[in-house]
């Protein structure tokens, strides 16, 4: 069943999170993930959000975004986005049917 790892963001160092993000989309790709939102524009509904960026990505299933998080080519990106953001990882399993 897919699972959706949802990213919650506050960039610090503009210039070292464009870095992260051009290198993120291999890893996330190798372990069968794909972006369904990466930093869109953004309309708070109700409440106000504490992040200035939410990133979405889904995976087949919650072992696999596991596995791509805790990965040696996610390690490169995290080392990149140390210091360049602030945020949450939250991993989720879809609903069935």
């Amino acid at each position: 069943m897919a699972a959706y790892v949802i990213i919650q963001v506050n960039v610090t160092d503009a210039e070292k999170y464009e870095a992260y993000k051009k290198l993120t989309p291999a890893s996330v790709e190798r372990y069968g993930g794909r972006f369904l939102v990466r930093g869109g524009a953004q309309v708070d509904l109700e409440g106000v959000l504490e992040y200035s960026r939410i990133v979405l990505l889904e995976f087949p299933d919650v072992d696999r975004a596991k596995q791509w998080y805790d990965s040696p080519e996610y390690e490169k990106s995290k080392a990149l986005r140390a210091g360049a953001s602030t945020g949450i990882f939250t991993v989720v399993q879809g609903a069935e049917g």
